[in-house]
């Protein structure tokens, strides 16, 4: 059994999806509950930068070609353009048009914490993640973002199966789908890793130093 301390040996905060396409009111693939965790992630955001560990954030980003994508998220075909690099769109909660695929401002990345851009639901599936964290001395990854039964769950499977001690953060991830996301945490915590919210991560970051 691993101890809760060692669950976030050198960490880092990997944040998937909080983009204007699936936050902002009125978006192609809304998640309303996305806005509520935006507070906890601030909270997330500032503990693991006081304690010097990486913030990493990830795109979901659709092909502007035909793919198998879109026969699940009709959103990604040209007639809605949904996260579609470079479209711009208006939002309900917007006074003016946004990048559809960019970082939420509420939680916007600061310059050099690294983007991982992704054409598909993993966050290390055809990108460089598993060595950047490695290069960065990452053993461990505390998880959040949207969707949960889909990108976010994806990622963190992925994380396991790459060797990341990885924890899932109960406030901070969300979804469309109660039922999903709660057999989502129910499922992760029992084979994949750790499910707990953003309280006890802080605690034991701050009990790292």
């Amino acid at each position: 059994m691993i101890e809760p301390e060692a669950r976030l040996e050198d960490p880092a905060l990997l944040i998937v999806d909080m983009q204007n396409d699936f936050v902002r009111q009125g978006a192609p693939l809304e998640v309303p509950d996305a806005r509520a965790t935006l507070d906890v992630h601030r909270a997330l955001i500032t503990a693991f930068r006081e304690c010097g560990w990486p913030v990493i954030y990830t795109k979901f980003l659709a092909t502007p070609y035909p793919s198998l994508l879109w026969n699940w998220s009709p959103e990604c075909r040209p007639e809605t353009k949904c996260c579609w690099k470079g479209h711009e769109r208006s939002y309900q909660d917007s006074n003016q048009a946004l990048e559809c695929s960019d970082i939420v401002t509420e939680i916007y990345p600061e310059p050099g914490d690294p983007i991982v851009e992704k054409y598909g639901y993993g966050a290390f599936h055809g990108t460089p993640l598993a060595d950047m964290l490695h290069a960065l001395g990452v053993r461990s990854l505390a998880v959040t973002g949207t969707v949960t039964q889909i990108c976010v769950e994806e990622s963190a499977r992925e994380a396991f199966h790459h060797g990341f001690k990885t924890t899932l953060v109960e406030d901070a991830v969300s979804s469309f789908a109660p039922d999903l996301h709660a057999a989502t945490l129910k499922n992760f915590a029992a084979k994949f890793g750790w499910v707990t919210d953003h309280k006890a991560v802080v605690e034991l970051l701050q009990g790292g130093r």
